[in-house]
């Protein structure tokens, strides 16, 4: 009788470690294939073309209380398709269930950003440019898609693009839920619980004093600091190897279910 117990426990444990291995799989495999749209808006107050990518998630079923994303590019001396070049990250959200909006902040008619002077001062007027942008965006979204969870709006920024999504969230803090920063360095972080704040620092790019709050901050208001070791500040888009992008998802992931 001992013995069958025995065999009979063993069994269940080897059923539950499967279970567990297959769950684990199941997790890391995308929920929906992936539809890319491309439009570009016009603001007619500012006289300006907005070139926007959404990212969602190619499906029939209706997603209840669906969330918004929206992604903002590092600079690119006014390249267009900028907002393109981090299909790694807006392609894994968007299999997740978010509704991902990558918006296009700079066009080749534009001034370049300068490279001397106080960045805080010389590059504020191209930040502000970015946050009526994406106020831009989100209003015209709202007209067509009324459905979207905007009460939990996400932002993420790489490098100049979390400079402005930074700004964005001190300016709207009532609109953002979240700000994950993909190595802003210029921006200084808020220092709040909310929006919740939460940073992934390149390996070799440091920001500038004052950017990223103090220990005591940190803790304070619940901000989350993480330093990517094996990730320079220009691999943090679709040129990063596939363990770093699926580094970067991770931790976007986990910050999102946060």
């Amino acid at each position: 009788m001992k013995i069958y117990l025995k065999i009979v426990l063993s069994l269940f444990l080897i059923s539950c470690i499967k279970n567990k291995e297959v769950t684990s799989f199941q997790n890391t495999v995308p929920k929906f294939k992936v539809h890319l749209d491309t439009v570009n808006l016009f603001d007619k107050q500012r006289i300006r073309i907005i070139p926007v990518a959404f990212y969602f998630p190619k499906t029939n079923q209706k997603i209840e209380n669906q969330k918004v994303v929206v992604l903002s590019h590092g600079y690119s001396e006014n390249r267009l398709g900028a907002n393109k070049s981090y299909s790694f990250l807006t392609n894994n959200l968007a299999s997740k269930g978010y509704f991902v909006v990558s918006i296009q902040h700079e066009l080749p008619t534009d001034d370049l950003i300068p490279k001397t002077g106080i960045p805080q001062i010389v590059r504020r007027p191209f930040w502000e440019r970015g946050t009526e942008n994406i106020l831009f965006v989100l209003n015209e979204i709202k007209k067509t898609k009324p459905e979207l969870d905007y009460k939990h709006l996400v932002l993420i920024g790489h490098s100049n693009g979390g400079d402005i999504s930074v700004l964005f969230a001190h300016k709207y803090p009532d609109l953002v839920d979240k700000i994950i920063s993909l190595d802003n360095r210029r921006m200084e972080l808020p220092r709040t619980n909310q929006p919740r704040i939460y940073t992934l620092r390149s390996s070799d790019q440091p920001a500038d004093e004052g950017v990223l709050p103090t220990s005591e901050e940190q803790k304070k208001f619940g901000i989350r600091i993480i330093k990517l070791p094996n990730t320079i500040h220009n691999d943090m888009n679709d040129r990063g190897n596939n363990r770093q992008k699926k580094e970067i998802n991770n931790y976007v992931m986990e910050f999102l279910n946060d």
